[in-house]
C-alpha cells in the first residue's frame, strides 16, 4: 500500500531498491520482490527464434510447421487451441527473455498512473505496477514489444521502464478496473436490451479471456462455487473456498453486462432475459473435467450469478479420505453391507452429504448390483449407476420417480432428499421389501432425523423397523500440510504459504456423528421418545457427538478447535 505522504505507486512490504542496484533517490518508491522488473537480454528477433525452437521441442514438431509462432498472435493461437497453457507460455517467455514472471498471488495495491488512458494501455497491452521519480515497472503479456514500450515510456514520462511478465487476463482486468472511464458503460451495452448486442459483447476477446480467467483461477484455488454479484459501481467476483467466500476480483460495472452475457451464452441460457431466474449448465474441458451448474436471480443492480463447480472425476469418491475414524468406518460399512434397510445422511446444505453418499456408492458399485439414483439435480455422474434427474414441471418428482424405480428390480436406491411424507413412505416401504435405500435429510443431528420423519407423518414403527443407521456430518477446514497452519511459507521466509494462500487451511475434512439403530433405540422410537433421550441411548452404546469427533481430529492435528466450534452447535449444558 502506498505511503499516505508520497504520491507514487509503491507497494507495502517492498524491498528498498531495484534489482539493478543503485540508489533511486531519497523519495523513490520501494519495489516489492518479484515486481522490480528487468529488460530483455536479447532482441525480439532472437527471442522469437529461441521460442520457436523451444515450442517445437515441447510439441514434438518441426520448427517449420509452427507457422507464425514467435509473434504475439501466433503464440496466443497456441493457447486458444489448448496446445500450450498460458502459464507454460509465460515460462518460455521468461526463459528466452530473462524477464521475471509476476507473482500474482502476492497481494499489493496497484494505483492509477497519472496521465495514462485506457486506450493507450489497451493498445500496448501493458500495466504500470510501481514507479518512482526515475523508474517504472510494467507488466506485459509478451516480451516482443518491450523495447518499443520502454522507448515510449522514456519519451513520454522520462522514466526508465523495467518489465515483468503477466497473463493477458490479469493485465486487462486491472486496465479495465483502474483506467476504464464511466463513459464506456453505454458503449459496453450496460443498458442495451438487444440480444444481438449482448451476444456481440459476450464474444469480445477481452471478455472471453476474463471469463476464462475466472474459471481457471477458480479451479486453481479449488473453489466449489463462483459468485458474480453486481453492485452499484463495481462487480464482485467471489469464490467459495473450503466453505468460506473470498473476494478475488472487482471488475468495473461497465463490464458486468458482457460478463453476464458470456456466462449465459456458455450455459445455454436466454441472455436477453434479466427479469426471471434461470438455470443452465457448462462443461469445462481439461485434465480434470468440470461440470458447472449456473443459476441466475434478478437483484437490485442486475442479476446475481452463482456457478457450482462439480468434478466429474469419480476418483474423488474415496471413503478413506472423507474423515471417518476407524470405528465409525467399520460401523458404516456394516450398515451399507446389509441387504436391505435405510441409511440416512443428515446435515445442513453444503455439509458434504452427497459426497459421502457417492463414496458409499463407489464401494457398492459392482456388476452384480443394480443401483438407481433419483436426484435434484444429479450432481455427480458415476459409471455403472442409473441416474435420474427430477423434473417436477412434467410430473417427475421424487415420489413418482421412486414408485417407478422399485419396479426396475434395483438392489440399491439412492434418493437425493426426502422432502415430504409421500417420498418418505415409499422409501421406507422399499427398504422393508428387500432394497438398500440411502437418502438425506436436513436436520442438525442424527437423532433429529427421527423427529423430522415423525413430523412428516411417518409412523414410528415404520421408522424403527426400516432404519439401519443415521450419519450426521459437518465439514471443517483441514490444516495446511505445507505450513502447518501458520499461513507462512517455509521455503520463502516473509511470504505467505502458496498452498493455502496464507489462510493456514487447505481442503476440508468431515466430522461425524454416527447413530446405529439397535433394539433399545427401536423401542425408544416406537415409544415416541424425544431427540435428547434418543441421543443419550445412542451415546451409551458408543456414539460420539459431532463435537467429540471434532475434538479427536483436533488432537490428531487435522483441524483446529476454532473450526470445530464454528461448525458445531454448542451443547446446552455448556452455555
Amino acid at each position: 500500500m502506498a505511503d499516505e505522504n508520497t504520491n507514487n505507486g509503491s507497494l507495502e512490504g517492498a524491498a528498498p531498491a531495484f534489482a539493478a542496484g543503485g540508489d533511486a533517490g531519497e523519495n523513490s518508491a520501494a519495489f516489492a520482490p518479484g515486481k522490480r522488473g528487468s529488460l530483455p537480454r536479447t532482441s525480439a528477433t532472437k527471442m522469437a527464434e529461441q521460442l520457436r525452437e523451444q515450442v517445437a521441442a515441447l510439441l514434438k514438431t518441426e520448427v517449420e510447421e509452427l507457422g507464425n509462432v514467435g509473434t504475439p498472435d501466433g503464440d496466443w493461437a497456441l493457447v486458444t487451441a489448448n496446445k500450450l497453457d498460458e502459464k507454460r507460455l509465460l515460462e518460455l517467455y521468461s526463459t528466452v527473455s530473462g524477464i521475471e514472471i509476476l507473482d500474482e498471488d502476492e497481494p499489493g495495491d496497484i494505483l492509477v498512473f497519472p496521465e495514462l488512458t485506457f486506450d493507450f494501455l489497451s493498445s500496448n497491452n501493458c500495466l504500470p505496477l510501481v514507479w518512482d521519480s526515475e523508474k517504472a515497472v510494467l507488466a506485459i503479456a509478451n516480451p516482443y514489444d518491450a523495447g518499443r514500450i520502454a522507448m515510449l515510456w522514456k519519451n513520454m514520462f522520462f522514466l526508465d521502464a523495467r518489465f515483468v511478465l503477466a497473463r493477458r487476463a490479469y493485465i486487462e482486468r486491472y486496465i479495465s478496473s483502474l483506467y476504464d472511464n464511466a463513459g464506456t458503460d453505454s458503449e459496453n451495452g450496460k443498458d442495451s436490451d438487444s440480444e444481438q448486442a449482448l451476444r456481440d459483447l459476450a464474444r469480445e476477446a477481452p471478455i472471453v479471456r476474463l471469463v476464462n480467467d475466472i474459471f481457471n483461477r477458480a479451479q486453481e484455488m479449488f473453489a466449489s462455487d463462483i459468485h458474480v454479484e453486481p453492485a452499484e459501481t463495481e462487480v464482485l467476483i467471489r469464490f467459495r473456498i473450503d466453505g468460506l467466500l473470498q473476494t478475488v476480483m472487482r471488475p468495473p460495472k461497465s463490464q458486468y453486462a458482457a460478463i453476464a452475457s458470456r456466462i449465459k451464452l456458455l450455459a445455454g441460457m436466454n441472455i436477453a432475459e434479466r427479469r426471471l431466474p434461470q438455470d443452465g449448465r457448462i462443461e469445462l474441458a481439461g485434465a480434470t473435467p468440470i461440470d458447472v451448474r449456473v443459476s441466475t436471480v434478478p437483484c437490485m443492480h442486475g442479476e446475481s450469478i452463482v456457478l457450482r463447480l462439480l468434478q466429474k472425476d469419480s476418483a474423488i469418491f474415496d471413503l478413506d479420505k472423507v474423515g471417518l475414524l476407524p470405528d465409525n468406518r467399520a460401523a458404516l460399512e456394516s450398515m451399507f453391507n446389509m441387504p436391505h434397510g435405510m441409511i440416512l445422511v443428515v446435515g445442513p446444505t453444503g455439509s458434504g452429504k452427497t459426497t459421502t453418499l457417492y463414496c458409499i456408492m463407489a464401494v457398492l458399485n459392482a456388476d452384480y448390483r443394480k443401483i438407481i439414483t433419483i436426484e435434484d439435480p444429479v450432481e455427480y455422474q458415476m459409471e455403472g449407476l442409473t441416474q435420474i434427474h427430477v423434473k417436477s414441471q412434467i410430473g417427475l418428482t421424487f415420489a413418482s420417480g421412486l414408485r417407478a424405480i422399485v419396479r426396475q428390480d434395483p438392489d440399491v436406491i439412492l434418493v437425493g432428499e426426502i422432502r415430504d411424507r409421500e417420498t418418505a413412505e415409499i422409501a421406507i416401504h422399499a427398504a422393508l421389501t428387500g432394497h438398500l435405500v440411502l437418502s438425506t435429510l436436513h436436520t442438525n443431528d442424527a437423532a433429529g432425523a427421527v423427529t423430522r420423519l415423525v413430523e412428516m407423518g411417518v409412523e414410528g414403527f415404520l421408522i424403527s423397523s426400516s432404519l439401519l443407521g443415521i450419519v450426521s456430518q459437518r465439514l471443517v477446514r483441514r490444516i495446511c500440510p505445507k505450513c502447518g497452519g501458520t499461513g507462512k511459507s517455509v521455503e520463502e521466509p516473509g511470504r505467505r504459504c502458496r498452498n493455502c494462500m496464507g489462510s493456514g487451511y487447505r481442503g476440508r475434512i468431515a466430522i461425524f456423528e454416527l447413530m446405529q439403530i439397535n433394539d433399545e433405540l427401536r423401542a425408544a422410537i416406537n415409544a415416541h421418545k424425544d431427540t435428547t433421550e434418543l441421543t443419550a441411548i445412542a451415546r451409551r452404546h458408543g456414539m460420539r457427538t459431532l463435537r467429540e469427533d471434532g475434538d479427536l481430529k483436533v488432537a490428531q492435528h487435522l483441524t483446529t478447535e476454532s473450526e470445530v466450534t464454528r461448525v458445531c452447535m454448542l451443547d446446552l449444558e455448556n452455555i
